[in-house]
């Protein structure tokens, strides 16, 4: 069997949320990705520090033309002092950036999110309703001492009961909404036809009765009742928050509700009241009715399951498709159609304004004309900007701005007006629609996309120029008179003068409302959320270097493949290049091969007496600078061919190094084992095994601290040291520590170990860490510490227990945890393990700052005996009694699925030295990350940004012996690392347009801005041909005799737009676009392939050309015809100044299909021919030398061919069909003829299909439309398949929320001692002596698959024993470990019961009851502490967890696919 692995997480965006969720003051973003759900917090940075960082980090900025100007001073004044206004200055404003809190994988697809207000969370924060695909309801809360989610009640609507009569639709094919009451007192779940699912929330009778009690007004709030509280349930512990549902049919609140199509739960009512937009005609009848939808209002009283009709507003727009409710002041609903926008007061009166000229044709309903504004409303998103001045956001569906705003006098909205952003105000940020808005706070807004990167938005009003404006922009000194302290001022205004006073935007809006001005709000992005989804196509190309140099730097830390994708729609289209590793940018490259570690230092060279301040002590200024000044020297710890152990110290230049001499240094001393600086940067300190030497900036030695233990006289070794300034800390080989500290003379001293078990105890390892957040701190203080006293001292004892000390007192811990050992998933002080527990050895530990430049936050990182790694982040459990750290300290462990390479064993007979562990290595920045690298075998960085989760990611290359940071002119922000082949480079971490952490693997993106939808490699070239779509105004053909209605419609000004394809050429030496073609208009570009096809009948030469099949759509009155376009990328001479562009598509052939479009191309059969799938036919066309197209054979297909493929050189072939299956079909050259010889079930709808090999068989795995992934065989011998003319169906697997729309099937890279391998071994001798040595096994294969919501996922054939045990582990897992939103893995991964599939299997069932082994689980099997793995490993058949290790190594991940 198969196992089915999720490589990259989703990165879609289909959901968000604001609410206060972790603590009740907090301000968190809940954002749903498909089956991802991620708690954000918000961070303020000023804008000018975040420019410095982003200058280097992000060029994408360049190509929003609004975003470059922002970022320069000048050019934003220039651009707006023209005008009658001037904006404050910008870079004085804050931006609001996320901060991941954490992260949770869910076993379901989120299909809706609603905020409770709750008095009863643990949290103290409101709990979050999480609706789930088909009908499912989640409720949960933040849990502050497990720092997780808690879930508290499950409401399931699925049962056969409840769905309507025998001849509804499948669940799944409803729209399924949550609404929520705004104050919270119930939740609806409208599901199927029409049923609605109420779940009552418990508020306590003072919350609904005295929220608008005012003790000025109504005299003192009366006392509250005892009982009311204990009848409410907050005094007994045994009550839930909620009580039960109850299912509604909408047709028994009133009988017109036959047909729902919206409701919205409205605000300002004492009772949960709900509009809802519904009609008594089904949609499929409307056409050439008018005006047949309905508003109606209820009131619900839960208590009795009654409801009252409040109001109804008939002969309503037909187009229209939801309701928003508003919130005070404006109120009442906001109806959304695609041509008109209508608001309902709670009194029934209706304000309406049209937004195109349709609105007028297609409605009777009286409208306010705007209908040259030529808006389409389709997939719009509405959120409000200021609720208080009647101002809302729309997001359209091509990513534009306008904001709606409401006139209202008092309580009465007197109409409503529609304007648009200007591309200069930041109107063309978002680059398409969004799915999603949550308002941040005052100024800012989240916009979500599942087809771009997901945005904060901010925005900005310019002031008026009047009054002191004007004198402001006469003086520009004067120019920081409105500020941030000014704008606090102006929020204190707010708060004496209630919301609605805001100076600073009375006369814009004065101004804005009399001359109708546009432009008065300005946006900028403040963050965002990178995305891939969705991946449209993708495929493997070489990398390219574009200079020489570059190729011989770049050997060895290079990937032999990119993956490369189409992803993004509109104008967000880009390609995304994706790596397993970090690829470092290498500047120097030197053989090394004596170098063991590195270490660079930046220290002040000491000052004459005479410069000298009173106290000898440097000045201020000379220090600040120090802190932004580029190293200066490196120590490096040599070994030479003889084993003779030395140190150099070598002077950094520009991007390399010399020796340097003429110092005290001594180089004879001995092997360095840590070095570094302390003393304010002015002491340079180098670790040896024997001793400590201390030298000044200038490397004259000022100290030497021997190793000596007094009392005995033994000389203990320095194995391992950590320096923070101003402590040092030596673990020596005799399990004894040395702490000391630099004074103010800048001399070293011993620390006395006040605490007996200091001495006593046998000590591993160790490290010092400076805690800047106070996380480790006794009593946390807002203020943080002074330097130097917030050192807190890690030690780990040979029996591993970890202890805490609070440096400089050494006479207790402050913290210990004994259990540190058992890797369990919260490390508390009291956790303690049942005698006899398996243990993991720790090699190692260290605690480090992980994350960027925006935030960072501590991590203890534990590294295993096999160099696998665990993350330990520290949380406080709120405590009201102590604030003691033995109580209140716990570690989470965080899911990190990386498995490290087997240890490097020496062999006997060749000399070779036993590598020495080299510790890992904090790093304060590089290339803007704050991380730690591991090196050794598996030489990895922690990578972690603000908004991820700490990930490991691979260096590629050699394993490293040691590595140092290396920050100098010529290598800013860089790192210098030798390899276990003796090479050193000083390299770079690529940050332009590239992020790590995001989905745990390289990734850089390039925008192309159009529609990007297919995509290819061409090998011989190196370039990639890449498929886009423009849009472009439609018009009927003009001389058509028979359609005289026609030529009416050739004046009209609102025309539809149609796509017309573009090819484009990209050089991936720059990423750039080199060569653009257009298609004709109205055609589009269905996919593009490179073929290897025979050129020349005479010669039979071959060539690697660019297939192109297209589709010209002219209405739907006209036939749909198609074309196949050959193209070669030939070699021109290059555009001046522009090397890269010496390469142009050049057209072969160009053949006409009269009837139907091309959906398909693939090589087919040994002779260069290419298989075209066009109408309902398949042909096979060879190329002629005349540059036609000769068909050689045919098949008759069902509807809509999506894709064929052709198992190389064999001349099998599945073609899948959209709606009829997977047929099976072979080609034969003598004679030329296709065979028809199996098929699915014809009731399947069928994306993407593939071949399979697995050892001796072939399976067929092909993915449908609902995301089930279905494995079928041909078989001619099993009965039941009528000779092979029904295909077996082995197993379906449900993909989930991430259905598979494109595959590719790949070479597998497994390690030799491969069970995989070894078993199909034997397989492949035994047909050896059968004497049929051709039908050997297949090579091992694998399929890659990616997704409309941006993951990645490969399925993967099993050996049977390793099926087995991976199928026991799974059921192990899934037991011994929470699932979050009490949802169950296992139904999750069930095939669809529901829908076409449900009823009609996709072949003659085979199955025997085996499944597809889910990865989802495996990669969770590191959650599990040490104990409980060694015994699932036991008990499903492994000899240990070590061999469930190796088996998960060759399994999880892209380990499979180790070219890219």
């Amino acid at each position: 069997m198969q196992c089915y692995v999720e490589l990259t997480p989703p990165t879609a965006v289909t959901h968000s949320l604001c609410l206060p969720f972790v603590t009740a003051q907090s301000n968190n973003l809940v954002v749903a990705r498909a089956s991802v759900l991620q708690i954000f917090a918000t961070k303020s940075v000023s804008a000018e520090l975040d420019k410095a960082q982003n200058a280097q980090l992000q060029s994408t900025r360049s190509i929003e033309h609004y975003d470059t100007r922002v970022n320069d001073d000048e050019g934003l004044e220039a651009s707006f002092l023209g005008g009658d206004s001037v904006l404050l200055r910008s870079d004085r404003s804050n931006f609001t950036k996320l901060v991941l809190i954490a992260e949770f994988s869910l076993a379901g697809t989120i299909t809706g999110l609603a905020r409770i207000g709750s008095k009863t969370t643990a949290s103290g924060g409101e709990a979050l309703l999480v609706a789930f695909k088909d009908a499912k309801l989640s409720m949960i809360e933040w849990d502050p001492e497990k720092n997780s989610i808690t879930t508290t009640s499950i409401h399931y609507y699925e049962q056969e009961e409840l769905q309507g009569s025998p001849w509804a639709a499948p669940l799944s094919h409803y729209v399924n909404f949550l609404a929520a009451d705004p104050g919270s007192r119930c939740a609806a779940l409208k599901f199927g036809a029409r049923s609605l699912a109420i779940i009552q929330f418990k508020a306590t009778e003072e919350d609904i009765d005295m929220d608008d009690w005012d003790e000025e007004l109504d005299g003192p709030r009366p006392v509250k009742e005892l009982s009311t509280t204990l009848a409410n349930g907050t005094s007994s512990n045994e009550e839930t928050p909620y009580s039960t549902s109850f299912v509604l049919r909408l047709p028994n609140l009133d009988p017109s509700l036959l047909h729902p199509v919206h409701l919205a739960f409205l605000h300002e009512y004492r009772e949960p009241t709900f509009g809802i937009l519904s009609s008594t005609t089904s949609p499929s009848l409307v056409l050439g009715r008018k005006d047949q939808l309905t508003y109606m209002v209820f009131t619900l009283d839960i208590q009795q399951k009654a409801s009252t009709t409040i109001l109804s507003v008939t002969g309503l727009p037909q187009d229209l498709f939801r309701v928003i409710a508003l919130p005070a002041p404006v109120g009442g609903a906001l109806l959304v159609g695609t041509n008109e926008l209508i608001h309902i007061d709670q009194s029934g009166k209706s304000h309406g304004v049209g937004v195109n000229q349709f609105a007028k044709q297609s409605t009777s309903f009286s409208l306010v004309d705007q209908s040259d504004l030529e808006l389409r409303l389709e997939g719009c998103e509405i959120e409000p900007l200021s609720a208080e001045n009647g101002e809302f956001l729309v997001v359209l569906h091509d990513g534009r701005l306008a904001v709606i705003t409401f006139r209202v006098d008092g309580r009465i909205v007197s109409g409503l007006s529609l304007r648009m952003i200007a591309p200069e105000a930041g109107g063309t940020l978002i680059p398409t629609g969004v799915t999603t808005l949550s308002k941040l706070n005052k100024t800012c807004l989240f916009a979500g996309s599942e087809d771009a990167d997901s945005l904060v938005l901010g925005w900005t009003r310019k002031q008026s120029q009047s009054g002191r404006r004007k004198s402001r922009l006469q003086d520009p000194s004067l120019e920081l008179d409105i500020d941030d302290e000014d704008m606090e001022d102006m929020e204190d205004d707010d708060d004496l003068y209630g919301e609605d006073y805001d100076p600073a935007q009375q006369p814009s809006q004065a101004a804005s409302t009399s001359n109708g001005k546009t432009g008065e709000l300005v946006f900028r992005v403040h963050d965002r959320l990178v995305s891939i989804a969705p991946i449209r196509d993708f495929t493997l190309g070489q990398t390219t270097s574009s200079t020489t140099e570059e190729q011989v730097n770049q050997a060895g830390v290079t990937s032999d493949l990119n993956l490369v994708c189409a992803c993004g729609r509109g104008n967000a289209g880009s390609i995304a290049i994706i790596n397993r590793n970090i690829q470092p940018k290498v500047i120097g490259r030197f053989e090394f091969p004596e170098a063991r570690d590195f270490w660079t230092m930046s220290a002040q060279k000491p000052m004459p007496k005479s410069l000298q301040g009173d106290k000898g002590a440097p000045p201020a200024a000379a220090e600040y600078e120090n802190s932004a000044q580029y190293d200066r020297y490196m120590i490096v710890p040599k070994v030479d061919l003889d084993g003779y152990e030395t140190s150099d110290v070598y002077a950094l230049t520009g991007a390399g190094f010399e020796a340097l001499t003429g110092t005290e240094f001594e180089p004879a001393a001995g092997f360095t084992i840590e070095a570094g600086t302390m003393g304010n940067h002015t002491r340079i300190i180098q670790v040896l095994k024997t001793a400590v030497h201390c030298y000044d900036g200038d490397f004259g030695l000022t100290q030497i601290l021997p190793m000596l233990d007094e009392e005995t006289g033994a000389e203990p070794r320095v194995e391992y040291a950590s320096i923070v300034d101003p402590f040092i800390l030596l673990v020596r080989d005799d399990a004894s520590i040395f702490i000391a500290k630099i004074f103010k003379n800048l001399e070293l001293e011993e620390l006395e170990k006040e605490d007996s078990a200091l001495t006593s105890t046998k000590w591993a390892t160790g490290c010092l860490y400076e805690d800047k957040s106070g996380i480790f701190a006794g009593a946390q203080s807002d203020k943080g510490a002074k330097t130097g006293e917030n050192i807190v001292m890690f030690l780990l004892s040979k029996a591993g227990a970890l202890h805490v000390y609070a440096l400089p007192d050494l006479s207790k811990p402050v913290y210990v945890a004994e259990g540190l050992p058992f890797v369990p998933p919260i490390l508390s002080a009291n956790y303690a393990a049942r005698r006899g527990t398996a243990k993991e050895i720790i090699k190692e530990i260290l605690v480090a700052d992980l994350g960027d430049m925006t935030f960072s936050f501590p991590y203890l990182i534990v590294r295993h005996d096999e160099d696998d790694i665990t993350i330990y982040q520290p949380f406080r459990v709120p405590s009201t009694t102590t604030e003691d750290l033995s109580t209140t300290l716990h570690f989470q462990k965080l899911p990190n699925p990386v498995i490290a390479d087997d240890l490097f064993v020496p062999s006997d007979n060749e000399y070779d030295e036993v590598p020495r562990v080299s510790p890992m290595r904090r790093c304060e920045n590089i290339g803007g990350y704050k991380t730690v690298f591991l090196p050794g075998n598996s030489s990895s960085f922690i990578l972690k940004s603000a908004k991820t989760l700490p990930k490991v990611l691979r260096l590629q290359g050699n394993g490293v012996r040691g590595m140092s940071p290396f920050h100098t002119e010529g290598c800013e922000r860089g790192f210098i690392y030798a390899d276990s082949k003796g090479i050193a480079r000083v390299s770079q971490i690529p940050i332009r347009n590239t992020t790590y952490a995001e989905i745990g693997m390289a990734l850089r993106k390039v925008p192309l801005n159009a529609d990007t939808h297919s995509i290819t490699h061409h090998p011989p070239s190196g370039t990639y041909v890449v498929g886009c779509d423009i849009l472009q105004p439609f018009e009927l053909p003009k001389e058509d005799d028979y359609h005289k209605e026609w030529q009416q419609e050739k004046d009209l000004a609102f025309k539809p737009t149609v796509e017309r394809g573009q090819i484009k050429l990209i050089n991936p030496s720059s990423w750039t676009v080199i060569d653009t073609i257009e298609m004709e208009p109205c055609e589009t570009i269905m996919c593009i392939e490179t073929l290897n096809l025979e050129v020349s009948e005479s010669t039979n030469e071959r060539k690697h050309l660019i297939a192109v099949g297209t589709a010209v759509s002219r209405g739907e009155d006209l036939p749909i015809r198609g074309r196949v376009l050959v193209y070669d990328v030939v070699t021109v001479i290059p555009e001046p100044g522009r090397p890269e562009t010496n390469k142009k598509l050049k057209l072969i052939a160009n053949e006409d299909i009269p009837r139907g479009a091309v959906t398909a191309i693939s090589e087919i059969g040994t002779q260069g021919l290419m298989l075209v799938a066009q109408g309902q036919k398949c042909m096979v066309r060879g190329l002629k030398e005349d540059g036609t197209l000769l068909p050689v054979a045919f098949m008759d297909m069902s509807c809509y061919v999506t894709t064929v493929r052709e198992l190389k050189g064999t001349g099998l072939c599945l073609t899948a069909d959209a709606v009829k299956g997977v047929w099976f079909t072979g080609y034969t050259e003598e004679p030329y003829r296709m065979v028809l010889f199996g098929k699915s079930s014809t009731r399947l709808e069928v994306l993407t299909v593939d071949f399979l090999p697995d050892g001796n068989e072939l399976l067929i795995v092909a993915c449908d439309s609902d995301g089930g992934i279905h494995v079928l065989q041909f078989d001619p011998d099993h009965p039941k398949s009528l000779q092979g003319h029904l295909l077996l169906h082995r197993t379906t697997f449900s993909a989930g929320a991430h259905a598979p729309t494109r595959s590719m099937l790949l070479p597998r890279t497994l390690p030799p001692d491969s069970e995989y391998i070894t078993q199909h071994g034997d397989a492949r001798t035994n047909g050896a002596t059968n004497g049929d040595s051709d039908s050997g096994p297949a090579p091992p294969s694998i399929i890659l698959f990616s997704s409309p919501t941006g993951a990645l996922s490969t399925l993967a054939p099993l050996s049977e024993p390793q099926y087995r045990r991976l199928s026991f582990l799974t059921g192990q897992i899934l037991s011994s470990l929470p699932h979050y939103a009490a949802l169950n893995p296992k139904d999750y991964r069930s095939p669809v019961s529901t829908g076409v599939v449900g009823r009609f299997p996709p072949g003659v069932d085979a199955g025997m009851g085996r499944s597809i082994v889910d990865g989802a689980l495996l990669v969770r099997w590191n959650e599990l502490p040490a104990g409980r793995r060694a015994e699932i490993a036991g008990r499903v058949g492994f000899t240990g967890a070590d061999e469930v290790r190796d088996t998960l190594r060759e399994i999880l991940g892209a380990s499979g696919l180790g070219y890219l």
